[in-house]
């Protein structure tokens, strides 16, 4: 399942990430300390947790990142997101972070609840970004995100640059991208980033990977997020069907040449949204010589 190209390890290695999404039963979140202990082995920079819509799942997360915390010294960055909530409930929040040892933060806009109405203080990443730098210095490295084939609600992709470059501006230390699996959607967000004086040593642009495992799963998170599934990859899935064994196959060698071909474009580092599984992650750090 390795291809020629991976078999030799590469010049440049890319640092690398895991993302996990709250567990909502006590066996899922068991199996989560599982896959965290088993990941961890292999050295990442550090883990991400995502935060629910208006902070639906804000407990959970915490109690999430506390655990992880306690089980080893690799960093915990939860997300926080801001949309609807107050100064006060996102200033509490920072406090009880801090207090606990997180050093990293990924800042997010965030979902409106269903029905809900209220922006809340803060209602742009932008000024999330800027509360935490104003209420908590330099203590967290703060990561936002970026959209390499532009934010859904964006007028235009130059707007979308605007954006991104303000939360740098404000304080942000760098992005991670939605996933996509057009390398070339990365690389022109790069070089608009970069043509508009933004040093990428100083603000590192991080490529969201997401492994290809599951068909259905795949199309409804790429529509629901505005994220490109190339035209050539829906129909081989589509030929699958249900034969999962050759969707897995097929997926991995796409993702495997799409990280392959952001490696040797220099990519800082690769951020992998691992739907809090250990193998299809694992295969491919190991098959990408980053281990």
């Amino acid at each position: 399942m390795q291809s020629a190209a991976s078999q030799a390890a590469p010049s440049h290695k890319p640092k690398f990430s895991f993302e996990f999404f709250p567990a909502k039963t006590a066996d899922a979140q068991e199996k989560l300390t599982q896959t965290f202990d088993e990941l961890n082995t292999l050295n990442p920079q550090y883990f991400s947790v995502t935060y629910g819509a208006g902070g639906s799942t804000r407990d959970t997360t915490l109690g999430i990142v506390k655990n992880l915390l306690a089980r080893s010294d690799t960093p915990i960055a939860p997300h926080l997101s801001c949309i609807g909530d107050s100064k006060a409930e996102i200033g509490e929040l920072l406090n009880i972070y801090k207090a606990i040892g997180v050093t990293r933060l990924v800042a997010l806009r965030g979902d409106l609840p269903s029905g809900q109405v209220n922006m809340g203080e803060l209602p742009f990443a932008v000024d999330l970004v800027k509360f935490i730098r104003e209420h908590s210095g330099d203590h967290f490295t703060v990561k936002v995100a970026a959209y390499p084939e532009m934010h859904p609600q964006a007028k235009n992709f130059s707007q979308d640059i605007d954006n991104l470059v303000a939360k740098h501006h404000a304080g942000a230390a760098g992005a991670i991208t939605q996933f996509f699996y057009n390398p070339e959607s990365y690389l022109y967000l790069r070089d608009k980033v970069a043509a508009r004086g933004v040093d990428l040593d100083k603000f590192e642009l991080t490529a969201g990977i997401m492994p290809i495992t599951n068909a259905s799963n795949l199309i409804r998170f790429a529509d629901s997020a505005g994220a490109d599934v190339p035209r050539y990859i829906r129909k081989q899935l589509a030929e699958y069907g249900d034969d999962s064994k050759s969707i897995r196959a097929f997926g991995f060698e796409v993702v495997l040449k799409l990280c392959e071909h952001l490696i040797r474009e220099g990519v800082p580092s690769l951020h992998f949204y691992t739907m809090n599984k250990v193998k299809p992650n694992k295969e491919l750090v190991e098959a990408l010589g980053l281990v």
